[in-house]
């Protein structure tokens, strides 16, 4: 029988080494589980299993408190300084947020569970840098990349850019034509390409009947923030070809792009 590790859609982590989870949950703490190469978790130990398992350690490092941040999302990346970063949807000290709740941060934690916030959301006026991170990637030239599904110059979502010491920067708005061709509200992850682009997709956006602004798009960016539609979804009939895609894209052996 196979084994393996179950965890919360919202928040499937990636193995940090051979034999340590590190998992960033909606519930507002990043844990640690140790032990066993595999297991099963969902923000705790699950141990249903046909076979005997090693011994295993859950270790909650962190909880957010809502000024550094709530409501984590996705996984956690390693970067090369061991580190690990992450995003919340909300939570936060943005100074022009006007959510209750915050509108998000993106974090550092070190491996034994200290936390540093790098960046709020909504800290520009108007929320121009974004609201709600979304994951994060670390980049060949050491930045991290990432989308905001809303906030922006014109409230739609964002493609940003934020040094390891919390310079952030706003690559794209999304919407910046009428019928937003470009593409609205990110929700998944970017992947950075062989070619040192990124690609990603949006939930919204397309000029293509009956679909103006909810049928989702694929996209490519370059790392300085030149931003080409690849796909419009809802281009076949009958929107056989799918629409408002709510995942990232993996790049195949082949150079070409699934999601």
């Amino acid at each position: 029988m196979d084994h393996t590790t179950s965890l919360n859609a919202r928040a499937s982590p990636r193995a940090i080494t051979a034999t340590s989870l590190a998992i960033s949950n909606a519930s507002g703490r990043v844990s640690k589980l140790d032990g066993g190469k595999r297991g099963c978790a969902v923000f705790a130990l699950c141990a249903a299993t046909a076979i005997a398992l090693p011994a295993q350690t859950f270790t909650s490092l962190f909880g957010f408190d809502g000024t550094d941040g709530l409501d984590p999302q996705l996984e956690l990346v390693q970067a090369t300084d061991g580190n690990l970063y992450g995003t919340t949807y909300l939570g936060g000290t943005g100074a022009n947020c006007t959510l209750s709740q915050g509108c998000g941060t993106i974090f550092k934690i070190t491996p034994s569970g200290t936390l540093t916030t790098l960046y709020s959301f909504c800290s520009q006026s108007g929320c121009t840098d974004g609201l709600g991170g979304y994951g994060l990637i670390q980049a060949t030239n050491g930045d991290f990349y990432g989308t905001a599904p809303s906030g922006g110059a014109h409230n739609f979502g964002t493609v940003f850019k934020i040094t390891p010491a919390g310079t952030l920067t706003t690559l794209h708005s999304f919407c910046s034509h009428t019928g937003c061709p470009d593409g609205a509200y990110p929700n998944g992850p970017l992947v950075q390409a062989t070619n040192g682009d990124f690609y990603g997709t949006t939930e919204g956006g397309s000029v293509i009947a009956p679909c103006v602004d909810s049928c989702g798009t694929i996209f490519k960016i370059t790392p300085s923030g030149t931003l080409t539609t690849l796909y419009r979804f809802c281009s076949q009939s009958g929107c056989t070809d799918g629409s408002g895609p709510l995942a990232g894209l993996v790049q195949a052996a082949l150079v070409q792009f699934g999601g």
